[in-house]
């Protein structure tokens, strides 16, 4: 695949909150950087020059990562830039974290947010993973992002939680099936963290950000650093034989 000494990250959702900071922490590490954004331009403007900043190469591409219809040409367009930008036909690392959240009791969860939850979460990592398989160097890596929320219950995130729970299944089915290429696939499930996740609540909410960290071993809300880091950190090398692991970054909550 060409020169393959510099790794290249995929990350979805990268123009803010989590998917920033991976990528900063990635870049930091020595990764270059695809990303996704879904509608702020300016915002995916200000990652590139970021992580230009921090010595790496960096594109973002526009994409609705619950729009299974606009994957073919998004899969074009990565492989037209890794060959114009990287004169290579593939990448190393997918980390799968765009998401939006949506808070709502069970008895009053829609269809439609239901539908949007599962284009996102579930049918959008599901087929976009699927797409990319072509362009995955073989030894490569995923990331699907969980949450905290799979394995204790809050009441608002029915619908949410079980997508991701669905995520954390597909993960170890991802191992299983894209071991013969030598790619491991884990999940890293963050806890609460302060981010303009959902509307920022975690962040700007006083009641609900010190319900956090009293329920949190460490005593404090999660902070984004705490999983960009994590997430660079489980992609390094010295990480390759960690496979088909559901990874918890949340100071421990709830043990």
């Amino acid at each position: 695949m060409g020169n393959n000494s510099t790794k290249i990250a995929l990350i979805t959702g990268a123009s803010r909150g989590l998917g920033r900071n991976t990528a900063a922490a990635l870049a930091r590490k020595g990764v270059d950087i695809i990303g996704t954004y879904h509608s702020n331009k300016a915002e995916a403007e200000e990652t590139v020059a970021a992580i230009k900043a921090l010595g790496r190469k960096a594109v973002m591409f526009q994409l609705d990562t619950g729009n299974v219809a606009s994957f073919p040409a998004f899969v074009s367009e990565v492989r037209k830039a890794l060959k114009s930008v990287w004169s290579r036909d593939g990448f190393d690392y997918l980390i799968n974290n765009a998401g939006i959240g949506v808070h709502a009791p069970f008895a009053e969860t829609t269809e439609d947010d239901f539908d949007r939850l599962m284009n996102i979460h579930l049918k959008g990592v599901f087929f976009l993973t699927q797409k990319l398989l072509p362009v995955i160097a073989d030894g490569g890596r995923i990331v699907n992002l969980s949450s905290g929320l799979a394995r204790f219950s809050l009441p608002g995130y029915s619908a949410y939680a079980a997508m991701k729970g669905a995520v954390e299944v597909l993960t170890r089915y991802l191992a299983k099936e894209l071991g013969p290429r030598g790619i491991a696939v884990n999940t890293v499930a963050p806890g609460a963290i302060e981010t303009d996740f959902g509307g920022g609540t975690v962040r700007d909410n006083k009641q609900v950000n010190d319900f956090v960290a009293s329920v949190t071993a460490l005593g404090r809300v999660g902070q984004p650093d705490d999983i960009g880091g994590a997430i660079a950190n489980l992609l390094s090398d010295d990480n390759r034989w960690i496979n088909a692991q559901r990874i918890e970054v949340s100071g421990g909550m709830f043990v």
